[in-house]
């Protein structure tokens, strides 16, 4: 794919709220690039990558375009995007095993209670935690879940991925080993990434582009 067509594209978007413009930004994410968006709260980090997923509270008015691998994509509904994000929190479903949380980021082209399972297991394997599909999740350590949410996200196959400050919560030895986890994940899939965040720390480690909101 030609690099024009490649990554992801943000042309000349402006998110406002009441005719005040809170985002101005056009920015070109390579695959396997991680940019950074920094500010302090409030300053739109969250209001712009929910502006890129489709899910942008509709007392915000977006204009621009939003281009994911040669595809214009602000135009379609958030599940037909192809736009994965983190968060914070883990958000693992408390009434699911570990296997049924991944199971539930499966495309629904995995068909099959087996071929599943098999896609749950490879994907637990990749990550270390091999044997975990049936335990519960709240008895799993804080790493181990932050790393399930992750292989929740990319089982369903995203072609870019948001990270709305997914360390933020976890102490600094933790946030280390799993932000690398992160991001290598995300340069083996050659994902562009659009990482919110005000920590110095994480904005070195993406290694990309960085720009300063507020």
């Amino acid at each position: 794919m030609a690099e024009a067509a490649s990554g992801l594209r943000l042309e000349a978007v402006q998110v406002a709220l009441r005719g005040r413009a809170l985002v101005e930004l056009t920015l070109h994410i390579a695959p396997g690039e991680i940019a950074v968006v920094m500010g302090p709260s409030g300053s739109g980090k969250s209001t712009l990558l929910s502006a890129v997923c489709g899910t942008l509270d509709p007392n915000f008015a977006m204009s621009g375009r939003i281009v994911l691998a040669g595809r214009r994509i602000d135009t379609l509904p958030p599940e037909r995007r192809g736009v994965g994000i983190l968060f914070q929190d883990d958000l693992l479903f408390p009434h699911l095993s570990v296997g049924g949380n991944l199971a539930f980021g499966l495309p629904h082209e995995v068909k099959g209670r087996a071929a599943r399972r098999v896609r749950v297991e490879e994907a637990l394997a990749s990550a270390d935690l091999a044997g975990l599909a049936d335990r519960d999740p709240a008895t799993l350590s804080g790493g181990q879940r932050a790393r399930i949410s992750l292989l929740r996200v990319l089982l369903f196959e995203p072609r870019a991925l948001l990270l709305d400050e997914p360390f933020s919560k976890l102490d600094t030895e933790l946030r280390a080993r799993f932000r690398a986890f992160v991001f290598e994940e995300l340069h083996q899939r050659s994902l562009p990434a659009l990482l919110a965040t005000h920590d110095q720390a994480d904005a070195e480690a993406a290694g990309g582009q960085v720009v300063t909101l507020g």
